[in-house]
């Protein structure tokens, strides 16, 4: 695998688990809401914050970098090998420091004192999902590392639909609650570790795994790597979970169940970002190490143009039918989600862009122009939630994360050009905004016209996307032979549907 040959195709390995796993969480969410109703749903949401948060530190010093280093070509005898030997090391002491740590907290009171006596057995669960979600990262993120992302994007459907499975079965057949999901991401992340150490012991041999690094490994850039993206992904992280923190400790758990459910579902758009970020990460490491920039700039002002195309097209489509989602989708008393989902919108568009420009920028190695970046959006993001959260409870928090998403597609664009590529090359803002602007009437109106809610789930989409892409190649947004090039690369029989009808179009540029 070298720099982005195969890209598409490995993307598409990516994006479809993403789509499989978004799937699922569409379908599972409101009966998870509805078992746990929204006290227990908002205890959930506060737990996998306070995990998230917690995991920073324990799996963003062997991720990113494992993945990034693997992927690496060097001139050294058995560099991969070594790499996997130092990280496995690091990843297991780290995780078990981590897990006794929370369960010694946890023992001396402190998740009882903060969060109220349910808490302390939620927490010992966590301390031991935290060993077992170390394993599964480390060996999930070599397998992506070797390029192997049609293995490593099944797993990730494995994970979620074992965890959903038996967290759902044990809090509908024997009543666990919260408990029951937390034992339904560990059952899961076991799993998965376990297939992802076979696949990986089936390109290396353990016995390369046991013997010590030579004194030549740069163990010292690998540290050094590994602590900046520490403070970068725990500074971007921070972004998701301060917000619903906040709002559990200045207001009550259920305005943060009713707070998560929107915000769960303004995560579904960046189903495509997150791909993107996953492949880009060890993609773009290849070509800053043979030092083609040109190809590092085409490359992130192409995935900065399409993802702000196709993320604007979900958000037109989510906000013109978010009156009729919410409620139809968690049910009549999350009705109320619905303001917040609207106000996250705007600043979802933002984030979506800015998260493959972070993978990009992290392939370079140069860390720390992203943690600038990243540390001044993480500090707005706390000021503007300390502000508007006790005014204005959990619609303060939408507008505060909402402004912060927007922030970080500004942070990173400037550490991008810092960094020393343009991601605004070829982005073509003025025919971009001409798009959403032709598009979004027509389907506002489709929206407001149909009565039927489930009539109007099945037409708005199919003919909103056809009117937004015909907007788009009218406005030159996008370019007919961009579409028929990722129509080509899309598998039959899907590609030569769509590029059939696409052709039976005949648009000029």
């Amino acid at each position: 695998m070298k720099g982005v040959q195969n890209l598409f195709g490995r993307f598409l390995s990516i994006l479809s688990a993403r789509v499989l796993t978004t799937i699922i969480a569409i379908i599972t969410t409101p009966i998870i809401a509805r078992l746990l109703g929204p006290g227990g749903y908002g205890d959930y949401a506060v737990l996998l914050s306070i995990f998230s948060i917690y995991m920073i530190p324990v799996s963003s010093a062997i991720t990113e970098g494992v993945q990034k280093y693997v992927a690496e070509s060097r001139d050294e005898d058995e560099w991969q090998e070594n790499v996997i030997h130092f990280y496995s090391i690091a990843a297991i002491a780290i995780g078990i420091v981590a897990s006794m740590g929370l369960a010694v907290f946890t023992a001396l009171g402190g998740a009882e004192a903060v969060f109220g006596a349910q808490f302390a057995m939620y927490f010992y669960l966590l301390a031991g999902l935290v060993f077992i979600a170390q394993l599964r990262a480390l060996t999930q993120h070599i397998v992506l590392g070797f390029g192997l992302e049609h293995i490593s994007g099944p797993l990730d459907v494995v994970q979620k639909s074992a965890m959903v499975t038996i967290g759902i079965g044990l809090i509908a057949l024997f009543g666990f609650g919260v408990e029951g999901m937390l034992a339904g991401h560990i059952v899961a992340d076991a799993l998965v570790a376990l297939v992802a150490t076979v696949v990986v012991l089936r390109r290396i041999s353990l016995s390369s795994l046991v013997r010590s690094v030579p004194n030549s490994f740069p163990s010292r850039e690998l540290l050094s790597f590994n602590a900046l993206n520490i403070v970068l992904v725990l500074l971007v992280m921070s972004l998701y979970h301060i917000d619903v923190i906040m709002l559990r400790t200045l207001v009550d758990n259920e305005t943060t169940g009713f707070y998560k459910a929107a915000l769960s579902l303004a995560e579904y758009l960046w189903a495509v970002p997150l791909a993107l970020q996953v492949v880009l990460l060890h993609s773009s490491s290849t070509l800053w190490s043979d030092n083609r920039h040109g190809e590092i700039t085409d490359l992130a002002t192409r995935v900065s143009r399409y993802t702000i195309l196709l993320v604007g097209l979900l958000a037109i489509g989510l906000a013109s039918l978010a009156d009729r989602v919410v409620p139809l989708y968690y049910g009549e008393e999350f009705a109320v989600a619905t303001t917040p989902l609207l106000l996250l919108i705007p600043g979802v568009i933002g984030f979506a862009v800015a998260r493959p420009l972070k993978a990009i920028g992290q392939g370079s190695g140069r860390i720390r122009t992203l943690v600038v970046a990243g540390g001044a959006v993480a500090g707005l993001n706390l000021a503007l939630n300390a502000l508007f959260i006790p005014r204005y409870g959990m619609n303060g928090a939408a507008v505060a994360t909402s402004i912060s998403y927007a922030a970080m597609f500004v942070g990173m664009v400037w550490a991008a050009r810092q960094i020393g590529f343009n991601p605004l090359d070829d982005i073509r803002a003025t025919r971009i905004t001409m798009t959403a602007a032709i598009a979004a009437g027509p389907i506002i109106f489709l929206a407001q016209v149909i009565q039927h809610d489930i009539l109007a789930l099945t037409v708005v989409p199919p003919i909103g996307l056809v009117i937004y892409t015909i907007a788009a190649v009218l406005t030159g947004a996008v370019k007919t032979e961009e579409i028929n090039y990722l129509l080509q690369k899309t598998p039959d029989p899907v590609g030569s549907v769509i590029q059939a009808g696409f052709a039976r179009l005949s648009f000029n540029d």
